[in-house]
């Protein structure tokens, strides 16, 4: 199939089939003699793993890792597992992160909306942070 088709049953543009071609995440795809790329159904497969693995927080590092491990002839069942873990682990560390934020803002708001601007110290740039 022609990289517009390829592009469309992966849910992706043809710019980032492109790119993810030019990164190697994709082996050379066979081109007709009119010297449009024609796309395997296995390509697309791959194409849909790589918006998988990225709609899961991975990286183009970490998909390229997984996908080498395939490539290699073996199962990268484990190695996703480890990198779903640390990505479980990252998002967990993040939304921690987040909370406090929250709760820091939400106390700085708290004074912000029962102070008195008039009471404010001229000596401070805002009495509020």
């Amino acid at each position: 199939m022609r990289i517009g088709e390829a592009a469309a049953a992966a849910d992706m543009t043809t710019k980032t089939l492109r790119f993810y071609e030019q990164q190697g995440l994709l082996p050379p795809v066979h081109r007709c003699p009119n010297g449009y790329r024609d796309y395997s159904p296995e390509a697309v497969a791959r194409l849909q793993f790589i918006r998988r693995s990225k709609v899961a927080g991975l990286s183009l590092a970490e998909i390229r890792e997984i996908l080498q491990v395939r490539d290699a002839g073996r199962a990268p069942c484990a190695h996703v597992a480890a990198q779903l873990a640390q990505q479980l682990a990252s998002l967990d560390r993040q939304i921690a992160e987040l909370t406090a934020l929250r709760a820091s803002v939400a106390d700085c708001y708290q004074s912000a909306a029962q102070g008195d601007p008039a009471q404010c110290d001229a000596e401070q740039i805002c009495s509020y942070l």
